[in-house]
């Protein structure tokens, strides 16, 4: 064929290899005002957001983009990797329990959020996706993950009762053998500990008071893997649970609710040292104020809005104040009303208008100069001749260039026969 067509799979055709693009995303005007970006199809708004991202962070300006869809920002975070490798992307994911739920989220989603929102205060993300719906949560501030992070290296002391206090002050829970994030063992002279945020465990091995080594091992077969220098400990859960943070949280009880507060389990677990599922629904009462995901933004940041962010956040308000009215009357569980929880639009608006802003509207109701076009039907036709008839004709008559991108080696191999 006499088209330029570039048949690969995605191991293959690293994003460096594609061609130069117009930019498609406009620059923003500028701190407190907003710029609307061209109708996008497809997988090109995570082509416009790599391009931007890499452009600002060569300035040591990061994005964060907040979707109206959780699958849009998962969806995004992995284009993006793939269009700009460099990138350093992080998604914040959601607890995925409802308001009010008796249960916990699953700690595996809380690591990853602890590892997350770590990196962002450190500036460590060139890109940050996160759901709308997230977005609206009231988190720990900055200086909480700063108090309560810490790190062990090769050929420091260590006093193994004094680690252990600490370890259980930030959450971790002490287990014969450990097998999931925020878990630790001692055995003698061998620490095993499985950070959070991580994405494997580490043994720390003793000589006296000594760390002789830190190593990674497999959580399966428990065999130790390579080496590590050292090793990053984050607190386990995303509120203290010290003697000051359970002071503070039975004084702010107190005041917020009335009654007997030694009538609610939910007080009594908490003045015991026990965490109940669902205190995450609480956790504005561990501290004295609480923070926005804004606040883990640099001052430079930018902020695009992808998709109908609006309608989202008055779906989960709806919901959030329907479940709160439902829920309410049990006095031995008493509810923070959903505005202790989250943030209300006003208030969600007003912490996003210090940054400059991109909006990436979800449906394209134009066309306009820049913007990109979906594809015209281009579907196998199996009882066809040419199954791929349509893809060929397309690739023949338009002047673009053509990427095709493939699962593996074997279906890039059978697609070169059909374009031979």
């Amino acid at each position: 064929m006499n088209s330029p067509l570039n048949l690969s799979s995605s191991r293959l055709a690293p994003a460096a290899s594609l061609p130069t693009l117009p930019r498609l995303l406009p620059q923003p005007p500028g701190v407190n005002r907003k710029a609307v970006a061209p109708p996008l199809m497809g997988s090109s708004d995570a082509l416009a957001l790599a391009q931007y991202a890499t452009s600002a962070a060569e300035r040591g300006e990061p994005i964060a983009v907040v979707c109206a869809e959780a699958l849009a920002a998962q969806r995004l975070a992995e284009e993006i990797a793939w269009f700009a490798p460099g990138l350093r992307v992080a998604t914040l994911p959601d607890w995925e329990t409802l308001p009010y739920d008796h249960f916990s989220p699953h700690q595996d989603l809380v690591s990853e959020r602890l590892a997350t929102l770590y990196r962002a205060s450190r500036g460590e993300c060139d890109v940050l996706l996160v759901a709308a719906t997230t977005a609206l949560y009231r988190f720990a501030p900055p200086s909480y993950l700063a108090a309560f992070t810490f790190f062990l290296a090769q050929g420091e002391r260590l006093d193994v009762d004094a680690l252990r206090s600490q370890l259980a002050l930030g959450g971790y829970q002490h287990v014969t053998q450990v097998v999931a994030a925020g878990e630790f063992s001692v055995r003698g002279g061998l620490i095993d500990l499985f950070p959070m945020g991580s994405a494997l465990p580490y043994r720390i091995d003793l000589f006296d008071e000594e760390i002789e080594s830190i190593k990674s091992f497999d959580v399966d077969s428990q065999r130790t893997l390579y080496p590590v220098p050292n090793v990053r400990l984050l607190p386990a859960r995303e509120f203290p649970q010290d003697d000051a943070a359970r002071t503070r949280f039975r004084g702010r009880f107190r005041e917020l609710f009335e009654g007997d507060p030694s009538k609610s389990a939910l007080y009594r677990d908490i003045s015991n040292g026990v965490t109940p599922g669902g205190i995450e629904y609480y956790l504005p009462l561990f501290f004295d104020v609480t923070a926005t995901l804004a606040e883990y933004f640099p001052a430079n940041a930018t902020v695009a809005i992808h998709g109908d962010v609006g309608a989202a956040i008055e779906r989960f308000w709806q919901d959030t104040e329907s479940r709160y009215r439902l829920l309410r009357g049990d006095p031995a569980r008493p509810l923070l009303p959903p505005h202790e929880l989250f943030l209300p639009v006003d208030e969600f608006n007003g912490v996003l208008k210090p940054f400059a802003r991109i909006e990436l509207p979800e449906t394209p109701a134009r066309l306009a100069e820049g913007a990109t076009q979906a594809l015209p039907p281009l579907q196998v036709d199996r009882r066809a001749g040419d199954p791929l008839h349509a893809l060929k004709r397309f690739a023949t008559s338009t002047r673009e260039r053509v990427l095709i991108v493939v699962d593996g080696l074997g279906r890039r191999e059978t697609m070169q026969q059909y374009f031979a």
